[in-house]
């Protein structure tokens, strides 16, 4: 059995000194993913276009995906236990005339921030979707 994606935006990002939590949203439902700080400020950092001196460890990955010539396809929120979510990073690179798909189990916090940073869909199952609760205004 396949489980139908559902593209899913960002409709609020909350930072605390303890958490950031992302709400995202599709016409079903919205949900909560809740994270670390370090990894909420770097999307602070990428949403205010602030320079580092050093670049943060989302610019060396996006350094280095220039480099190679990935490109961020999609990120699938897959899977969920307990209140873990589980993520796919999906990334593409033509070498020649083969183009490789890449499929990376991540964080979906990072994946989260590596999707804003390339303009990439967020997708999530219809079967994650279905185990979560709803967050409610």
């Amino acid at each position: 059995m396949t489980s139908e994606l559902i593209q899913l935006s960002i409709d609020k990002i909350m930072q605390t000194a303890a958490y950031t939590v992302i709400i995202l949203a599709c016409p079903k439902k919205k949900i909560a993913i809740f994270m670390e700080p370090a990894v909420g400020k770097n999307i602070q950092l990428f949403l205010t276009d602030t320079v580092m001196a050093r670049p943060p460890t989302h610019q060396l990955l996006d350094l280095i995906f220039k480099g190679l010539e990935v490109r961020v396809k999609q990120v699938v929120i897959n899977e969920v236990y307990d209140t873990v979510y589980h993520a796919r990073l999906f990334l593409e690179q033509q070498i020649g005339d083969i183009r490789h798909i890449l499929e990376i189990d991540a964080r979906p916090s990072d994946c989260i921030l590596i999707a804003l940073m390339h303009n990439a869909p967020i997708f999530c199952s219809d079967e994650v979707l279905e185990k979560v609760i709803a967050v409610e205004e």
